[in-house]
């Protein structure tokens, strides 16, 4: 089943580090369904395919830590066991042996609200905002940024919460139906207008900016991690984040990032932006039948990226176009 030998680095180098991903686990104790457009769903299955990824991952020894891409339990488990099941699934990735990062997607939101999810997932809560972003430095070379894309959200904050009201005055103006989950009538990018996606508010994105000056004098290369896509090449349109635009507008200002990958629109994707940032959108672990995986590992190199996809979950090679 799996292609763990699929690519080699080819110079027989050793990565400077190499971490574990899945994405969209979205498990619930419920039986199969189907999503909107039809795709059918195996809402126990997933549980199955994110233990035999931790599996997979502590055979592999050499790991160096796991990231999760969100939506770890789906809208549909029922919400007297929304509680256990979250605890449940990260009881399940805390068998990896080593640290896992994890990040919110709008499923997340839809069974918890930010504060009692960010301390279950050990997200770290920047100044007690409630907020989810974060980065850190896995060897001195390297940094990874996390984003929250759902900052600007209609979801998972308080009803009368400024960043709640931002959200629907937003869609209110974007999206003209009484259905603000139906793309019906939009046009084009405008599709991604759509209330289970989100945006990165103001605060969130001078923080990256910072964040991305600070890798730039220290002479570090970027990976952008976020729930939602940030290439409309990657993606269905309809699984942007709302403002993708003005966040890679701040991410094309400086030559540090190398990479972003996301999760959310389950099919996967691959993409190169006009600036040669190579965007890989991760195939869903929810829509693999029964005996069928989708997880992988990322090896780290000076000069490329080189994920090793298990079974539906594509291998595919980054290497980076400028120095």
């Amino acid at each position: 089943m799996g292609s763990a030998n699929a690519l080699t680095n080819g110079h027989g180098m050793h990565p400077l580090f190499s971490f574990g991903v899945i994405s969209d686990v979205q498990y619930a104790d419920i039986p199969d369904g189907h999503s909107f457009l039809g795709v059918p769903r195996y809402y126990r299955h997933s549980m199955l395919v994110l233990q035999r990824a931790v599996q997979s991952w502590n055979n592999h020894k050499k790991l160096n830590f796991a990231i999760n891409f969100g939506d770890i339990v789906d809208e549909h488990c029922p919400k007297d066991q929304s509680l256990h099941a979250v605890k449940k699934l990260v009881g399940e990735f805390d068998k990896f042996n080593g640290p896992v990062y994890h990040m919110i997607g709008n499923h997340c939101l839809y069974n918890l609200p930010r504060d009692k999810l960010l301390p279950l997932l050990k997200i770290p809560n920047l100044g007690g905002s409630g907020l989810a972003y974060y980065e850190f430095s896995p060897t001195p070379d390297y940094r990874i940024v996390v984003l929250d894309g759902y900052d600007i959200s209609a979801i998972g904050w308080p009803d009368d919460y400024p960043n709640t009201l931002e959200a629907l005055r937003f869609l209110r103006g974007k999206n003209p139906n009484s259905d603000k989950n139906s793309p019906d009538g939009l046009r084009g990018l405008d599709r991604r207008f759509l209330m289970f996606n989100g945006g990165v508010g103001k605060e969130q994105m001078e923080w990256l900016d910072g964040v991305l000056q600070d890798a730039t004098k220290m002479k570090q290369k970027v990976i952008v991690c976020c729930h939602l896509p940030l290439d409309p090449d990657a993606s269905s349109k309809e699984a942007l984040l709302w403002n993708y635009d003005q966040v890679m507008d701040v991410i094309h200002r400086y030559n540090c990032v190398k990479v972003c990958i996301a999760g959310h629109d389950h099919e996967g994707g691959h993409s190169i932006d006009s600036h040669g940032i190579h965007h890989r959108v991760l195939e869903a672990a929810l829509e693999c039948p029964p005996g069928t995986d989708a997880y992988g590992y990322i090896d780290v190199y000076d000069n490329m990226l080189s994920l090793v996809g298990t079974d539906r979950m594509k291998s595919t090679e980054i290497r980076f176009q400028y120095s």
